[in-house]
């Protein structure tokens, strides 16, 4: 692919937005309108509470088959963004950029002194703008944050479909692709099945609506996560029977630490009390659980996500870095993280904390690190 036709792709068309705005719009209609359990996020430091419908998993199916029968119908066509792949990916970029625009603005503008809308401005333009200055803006009554993660997550999934119909259409489809598919199809639904738990994540309690949050929640995570599909595309891969199997087992664990870790939190945040594996939970001065997969690591949930990271790539082989340019990223990414968390829970649990480090020793890795 030569540059300039690497340019010309990229240049937004009106089909590229309209695909983008008819699936915002779709969302918000759906999100607004589906059934779902209205499920309370934490008590914010203003005695405050915002309240997440979560009916995710809904909207994610009704889209689908929405699609399904518009390709039926040849309303529209299932390889729209496979065909548009790069189109979308700047025009999504364009849209991420206006909105934190829009948002830095409205940011600087607010005059509340509730936690969700109160401004935080340091005064450095690139933190403020990158971090963000509110913790929940909303719009029209959407808080948007959730609104952006539940884009990406199916933004994701979407992609991945019209690369799988684009690989029927070419005659590729192969052994790799249907894993690839189906584990990434079974990580996404077990995330809408799993929505609520997201309201207790730190993404959603504690960082506030910048850049770094719309970017990678519209941007990064629909278009990179599925660079082992596009890949897939254009290169053959032959799997072993015994290759392909050994690649399930990554997959099952690493669905197993990662759900199994955030359920136990999420749990333990709404009954403290609650057994953790069978047994009354351990908890440090009364704040930090320090049982199950919390009493073997205190990132645990970070190893399971790295493992199912690697799963999504090793049906591509070893004969190229491209396909394995998420874990790797994933990897630096949630080590960053880990020192951040480290660093605010130090500050906010202090003595706590510093018997929690010394119950629980390993940051991610259990023996290694």
């Amino acid at each position: 692919m030569d540059l300039g036709f690497l340019l010309q792709a990229l240049i937004p068309s009106r089909n590229s937005v309209a695909v983008l705005l008819i699936f915002f719009a779709y969302l918000a209609i759906a999100g607004s309108i589906l059934p779902g359990k209205l499920v309370p996020g934490v008590t914010l430091q203003d005695g405050s509470r915002l309240y997440y419908r979560c009916n995710g998993l809904r909207a994610l199916l009704l889209l689908v088959g929405l699609l399904g029968i518009g390709s039926k119908m040849n309303f529209v066509s299932p390889t729209v963004i496979s065909n548009r792949g790069l189109e979308l990916l700047s025009t999504t970029f364009i849209f991420s950029f206006l909105t934190m625009v829009v948002l830095y603005a409205a940011g600087c503008r607010s005059c509340s002194k509730g936690s969700s809308l109160k401004p935080h401005i340091t005064g450095n333009l690139i933190h403020d703008w990158w971090y963000g200055i509110q913790l929940n803006p909303q719009f029209m009554g959407i808080d948007l944050k959730f609104f952006f993660v539940r884009a990406g997550m199916m933004g994701w999934l979407i992609i991945n479909l019209s690369v799988l119909a684009k690989s029927v259409q070419d005659g590729s489809l192969s052994q790799s692709m249907i894993l690839y598919q189906l584990f990434c199809a079974f990580y996404i639904l077990d995330y809408f099945v799993h929505e609520e738990y997201m309201t207790s994540t730190w993404d959603i309690i504690a960082e506030r609506l910048g850049f770094m949050l719309v970017f990678g929640d519209l941007v990064w995570i629909p278009f990179t996560f599925s660079i082992q599909g596009w890949w897939l595309l254009n290169n053959k891969v032959e799997l072993t029977t015994a290759t392909a199997i050994a690649n399930c087992f990554v997959f099952l664990i690493g669905y197993l630490v990662f759900r199994g870790a955030n359920k136990q939190k999420h749990i333990f945040k709404q009954n403290p009390k609650a057994h953790i594996w069978g047994k009354p939970p351990k908890v440090v001065g009364g704040k930090l659980l320090a049982s199950g997969y919390w009493g073997i690591a205190r990132h645990s949930n970070y190893l399971g996500d790295l493992l199912l990271a690697l799963s999504f790539s090793l049906p591509c082989g070893l004969s190229s870095p491209i396909p394995y340019f998420y874990p790797i990223y994933l990897f630096i990414l949630l080590v960053w993280r880990e020192r951040r968390d480290e660093a605010r829970c130090a500050e906010k649990y202090k003595d706590i904390w510093a018997e929690y480090c010394r119950l629980v020793p390993w940051r991610i890795f259990p023996y290694l690190y």
